[in-house]
């Protein structure tokens, strides 16, 4: 047998050369067969978060008030901006290389001669660290869809569907209906199944029915009220007053944390969670990229928003934000979304657009983008007042950005976690 690598860097190159992204074999089998192998099982509460939008939201505010409740947590979270170990947490900590890297050395043991993609073997090996860890609860977030998930091998005791749109066409189908069918593939017959999209898909309904779950509905077995100063929740059970607001800005974050509550609720009697820890957890919650306003002039936000619904909420926070003279926006996507209504959403709110290309093969071209743009261009308006340009990374956009933006103006880094990883890396350096 080959030696194993010993560095997380070496293991994580090993597994990028093994399988290119290009392959992905539908299908739990694989991963069932190599679960079972390694005896892999939690032995405490698990919640599962699935969703277009708002499953890493909801997943912070949930860690966030366990770990205020006095709970140890485990969180897996993708993906990640600088380091692979930002998926794995435990009680609020990063996981360490060492850990990560004996976690794989089990799931390349355990796999024998099955193939497993990147996403697959990662999966495994962050839920055995977690489930050997001393944890009181784990949290895990689904990748893609949700049926068909490597996540999915795990059963949830709650499982939480946070928004349904339209974004991966190709392996989730590109309606709304087959969708939510994907995503109500983790719920569990008999156990409560949450879903805090105010329109859920009659398929995502049917499906929990069809298999016995109990759903929890928003609007409808549990909601959210709120005025200017706080909010309130209320479940089927149990009400919560005077809330603050989630640290996490933003439109939907009341829809993300009623669903982290309602989660709370359906385990109130395994994990119960006081009113001033919740009120605490919500306060101190941190997730890097989504609305993320960085101190400092000029003003500065970083957001993942990658599709049309995610897009319409930046922009309604953008609007949100008061005056700003002119807003620069890095800019880097996917080729494979729905770029026409992303720039539609965001196009009112921009003046100056720097252009990215992005450090994968799925990048879309920023000539066909800056053309896309231009189009866009407002009639009358004067050359300083409106411009497109495009640049090899995101880190270079950015650095134009930052030379051209004045103390009044303000920069928004969106289109993809890679455009917001590029800034965050370039930031990075550019402060040691």
């Amino acid at each position: 047998m080959p030696m194993l690598p010993t560095t997380l860097p070496d293991w994580l190159a090993l597994l990028e050369s093994r399988h290119a992204e290009t392959h992905i074999d539908m299908g739990l089998d694989r991963v069932r067969a190599v679960k079972e192998r390694m005896h892999l099982a939690f032995s405490c509460p698990v919640i599962m978060v699935a969703g277009t939008n708002g499953k890493g939201s909801t997943c912070a505010m949930l860690e966030a008030m366990l770990l205020q409740g006095g709970y140890r947590t485990g969180l897996y979270i993708k993906p990640h901006f600088l380091d692979f170990n930002e998926r794995a947490r435990i009680n609020g900590e990063m996981a360490s290389d060492e850990a990560l890297v004996s976690a794989f050395d089990v799931v390349e043991t355990a796999r024998g001669d099955i193939d497993l993609t990147y996403f697959e073997f990662t999966t495994l090996a962050i839920a055995h660290l977690l489930s050997t860890s001393e944890i009181d609860v784990a949290i895990l977030e689904v990748g893609l869809g949700g049926r068909l998930d490597a996540v999915n091998v795990i059963d949830a005791d709650v499982s939480i569907v946070t928004s349904i749109d339209i974004d991966h066409k190709d392996y989730l189908g590109d309606t709304r209906e087959e969708i939510g069918f994907e995503k109500a593939g983790i719920f569990r017959s008999g156990r409560p199944a949450i879903c805090s999209d105010p329109q859920p898909p009659a398929s995502l309904i049917k499906h929990a029915e069809d298999i016995g779950a109990d759903l929890w509905l928003i609007g409808r077995d549990f909601n959210y009220q709120g005025d200017k100063q706080q909010w309130a929740y209320g479940g089927r059970s149990q009400r919560r007053n005077s809330l603050a607001y989630p640290a996490l800005r933003g439109a939907n974050q009341l829809l993300n944390a009623s669903a982290a509550l309602a989660a709370l609720e359906a385990l109130r009697m395994q994990l119960p969670v006081g009113a001033q820890e919740v009120r605490a957890g919500l306060a101190m919650v941190e997730l890097p990229g989504r609305f993320q306003v960085l101190p400092g002039r000029p003003t500065t936000v970083l957001d993942v928003a990658h599709n049309p619904h995610a897009a319409a909420t930046l922009a309604q926070n953008l609007s949100n934000m008061g005056y700003h003279r002119f807003t620069y926006a890095v800019f880097g996507i996917m080729q494979d979304k729905d770029i026409d209504a992303v720039i539609e959403h965001m196009a009112p709110y921009v003046d100056h657009w720097c252009v990215a290309a992005l450090p994968s093969p799925r990048s879309a071209d920023p000539d066909v983008l800056a053309e896309k743009l231009q189009a866009k261009k407002p009639a009358g308006v004067k050359p300083d007042e409106f411009s497109v340009q495009t640049f090899a990374d995101p880190a270079a956009a950015f650095q134009d950005a930052t030379s051209r933006a004045g103390q009044d103006d303000r920069i928004v880094v969106f289109g993809s976690f890679y455009t917001v990883a590029g800034v965050m890396a370039a930031r990075k350096s550019s402060l040691h």
